[in-house]
């Protein structure tokens, strides 16, 4: 590879991608109707494949002209910035286990306590399990899968330095077809029989991290292509584009039954499975991914603007922050009532979206004034460790 790449411009149209794909999220965690309009609602698409796959292009757009020139740098950086996101990952843990699931045994909030119900049952296990990433309560799943993606990433930008991405590429279609044939199972057995904590594996969170490791590395992947100045995109034929249309048509006809009782959801089952990324799954993401691509133009005037653009720069907090609220409306629920309807479920959007934009704005603000610090004042290790910490 050359180490003469192209000047790196800031591209604000993907911080707004990832605001979207955080509203989104919001929207279906949070227990109001509105999550039967925004789950899925076109083919088998979720907001968490979008934030995944954004994230790690951003990281690998960045971070692969550095590790071309300081590798132990990149590495470290890295390190550290999975260690500040495994700090968010404990506080929340902390915040779960003593309010939320305080709350939710002396209530019998039925919403909260199924979500809490092995550390119930054993809190021991449990803390242990969760500081080690092993046990992973619902909704709590994610930020562990983006700690373990973000320490293997400086291996994975090494790797493709040395050998090459299609190598790289190869590798990560290997493990993701492993993944379909039970890996996580033989790897989740050995990890309990060697910790002799037996946390069962639905408790370990929904997300096959061997399967989804494929979004992460495709992301890297054409983040480090964009900071080369390419795009392989761009050489896609307009007849696969034009497949890919068709194939999105059939797959929102499956999502909805539309097209008979043979071919719905239910029929292909693990084929489509969003936490096991099934081979249909990855054919539909590859079509949709295709199609939005060539509608990239409308697509960028539809999303880059406020408050999606500030939302996506200060993605850890505000997809945080929108945990809290999530757990507000499921404190909220009674009895068997599994989702908030009327004013209080409006009320409860407004105010969380009122509070995950001022939570964006003030991070934004916050590393405004640290980049003006230390615009002013000679750099040292200081400064310089606070402005890779915020990127």
């Amino acid at each position: 590879m050359s180490l003469h790449l192209p000047k790196l411009e800031r591209r604000p149209e993907l911080d707004a991608l990832r605001g979207l794909f955080l509203v989104w999220m919001t929207l279906t965690h949070l227990p109001t109707r509105f999550a039967d309009f925004v789950n899925q609602p076109i083919g088998f698409l979720s907001s968490a494949e979008g934030f995944v796959f954004m994230s790690a292009l951003l990281v690998g757009r960045i971070y692969i002209r550095d590790m071309m020139h300081d590798e132990a740098g990149v590495h470290l950086k890295l390190f550290k910035r999975s260690l500040k996101i495994y700090s968010y990952h404990l506080l929340l843990l902390f915040l779960a286990f003593t309010v939320a699931a305080t709350y939710a045994e002396h209530t019998h909030k039925v919403a909260l306590t199924n979500l809490f119900d092995f550390y119930l049952a054993h809190p021991a296990t449990a803390i242990i399990g969760s500081v080690l990433l092993l046990y992973c309560p619902p909704l709590l799943d994610i930020l562990p899968m983006y700690v373990v993606f973000l320490f293997f990433t400086p291996i994975v930008l090494s790797a493709a330095i040395r050998f090459g991405w299609r190598k790289v590429l190869a590798a990560s279609a290997l493990v993701w077809l492993l993944a379909q044939f039970g890996l996580r199972d033989h790897v989740h057995g050995w990890i309990v029989h060697i910790t002799r904590l037996h946390i069962p594996l639905q408790e370990a969170g929904a997300f096959n991290l061997f399967a989804w490791q494929a979004v992460w590395t495709v992301g890297l992947w054409l983040g480090a292509e964009l900071a080369h100045g390419r795009f392989p995109l761009r050489r896609i034929p307009r007849w696969v584009t034009a497949v890919c249309f068709v194939g999105c048509l059939l797959f929102i006809g499956v999502r909805f039954s539309w097209l008979g009782p043979h071919l719905t959801p239910q029929t292909f089952a693990l084929q489509l499975d969003k936490w096991q990324i099934g081979p249909l799954r990855v054919v539909n993401l590859f079509c949709f991914t295709m199609v939005f691509y060539w509608l990239r133009r409308h697509v960028i005037k539809l999303v880059a603007r406020e408050p999606l653009l500030t939302l996506g720069k200060a993605s850890l907090q505000v997809f945080c922050a929108h945990l809290f609220f999530v757990f507000v409306g499921l404190a909220l629920l009674y009895g068997d009532v599994e989702q908030l309807h009327g004013w209080t479920a409006v009320i409860l959007i407004g105010v969380t979206f009122i509070s995950l934009s001022w939570v964006a704005a003030h991070e934004v603000r916050k590393r405004h004034t640290l980049k003006n610090q230390a615009a002013t004042q000679p750099a040292t290790p200081q400064v310089a460790e606070a402005q890779s910490v915020t990127r």
